[in-house]
């Protein structure tokens, strides 16, 4: 297993999908919630993607048990708090978290309430480890016909324009690919361009090409996934003019069985064409994954040499919702491994 001495940067990862196992079976204890394990070990698998899994839905399945002891501040503090720990022990330079605040509002939480709890952990995260840097996404949700949450998802806009600048960096939508057509949600990337807010979208993962030319339509400068997008030529002409990066996922997608194996990825083809992939965990527990083990795939299965990782570093750094010398000082990092 390589140790890749670079400044990594993760630009998609789910907090819910990357609590510390041995927090959540903590936290399901000290929270008395029911589970089907008798012990540590018996539980760890119920919080992992299996390696039969049959496709995303049963990938997001896996978000359960962390949704239901993420429902007060205390435990939504010391999960991201412990997530920045983790990051900065693998030598990650800079990592963008997202959630959802509004699936934290079960036992009387509001989103703000969730979002002031993972700032309060972000904050303390970085006390303890100012050499990496955070940001954190707010997450609108695709969970049924797009009028189930419309409300809550326009919320969540709103706290995004409001906590811009303030830890927040961003807004995504994420959930569930293919309930309802991508386009029904165009009410929230209405709203926030309205607002002039960042945002990035996922599309392109389990279904295919046509979310991506929804996204873009949006306005989307980053796509999460979107790797489908290679099926379309035409689009992938369209994703380079317009400067579009994706936030491809290797293992990820190949466990929630979007593509078929590491050999199989569109990334690469995409990488080869001049397209801005970038490389992510998306879910660190889920997947039993670290940003080195994403690049011994990248270099070992798909065909990536480590001036490749390099590039996508490069492209990460371009497309972070950071400030314009914030970025520069990463690419000069980056720039610094090449030289050597």
């Amino acid at each position: 297993m390589g140790k890749y001495n670079l400044p990594k940067i993760d630009l998609h990862l789910h907090l819910d999908g990357s609590i510390l196992p041995e927090t959540a079976w903590e936290l399901v204890q000290e929270q008395g919630i029911e589970v089907p394990a008798k012990d540590y070990e018996s539980f760890v698998p119920l919080i992992m993607v299996p390696e039969d899994c049959k496709d995303v839905n049963e990938c997001l399945e896996r978000f359960e048990i962390p949704v239901k002891i993420l429902q007060d501040k205390t435990s939504l503090t010391r999960v991201t708090r412990e997530l920045i720990a983790w990051l900065e022990k693998e030598d990650v330079a800079y990592a963008e978290i997202r959630f959802a605040p509004q699936l934290h509002t079960q036992k009387g939480l509001t989103q703000r309430d969730a979002i002031d709890a993972v700032l309060e952990g972000k904050e303390v995260g970085l006390r303890e480890h100012p050499e990496i840097g955070i940001g954190i996404i707010l997450c609108a949700m695709s969970i049924g016909p797009e009028t189930v949450n419309m409300t809550e998802n326009l919320e969540t806009v709103r706290l995004t324009k409001e906590y811009l600048g303030k830890g927040v960096v961003a807004l995504d939508l994420a959930g569930a690919e293919g309930i309802v057509p991508l386009s029904n949600f165009a009410p929230i990337f209405d709203l926030a361009r309205e607002l002039e807010l960042p945002f990035t979208c996922h599309a392109g993962d389990s279904q295919g090409p046509e979310t991506v030319e929804d996204a873009l339509n949006f306005g989307a400068k980053r796509l999460g996934h979107g790797h489908h997008v290679y099926e379309d030529p035409a689009l992938c002409q369209r994703a380079i003019r317009e400067g579009a990066t994706f936030e491809i996922c290797p293992t990820s997608n190949v466990c929630c069985q979007s593509t078929m194996s590491y050999g199989d990825h569109y990334v690469k083809k995409m990488y080869d064409l001049g397209m801005r992939v970038t490389i992510n965990t998306d879910n660190m527990t889920l997947f039993g994954l670290t940003l080195d083990k994403e690049y011994d795939h990248c270099i070992h299965d798909m065909g990536f040499t480590e001036d490749d990782l390099i590039q996508m570093l490069i492209y990460s750094a371009e497309a972070a919702f950071l400030e314009e010398a914030e970025k520069a000082d990463l690419k000069e990092r980056i720039l610094a491994c090449k030289k050597k």
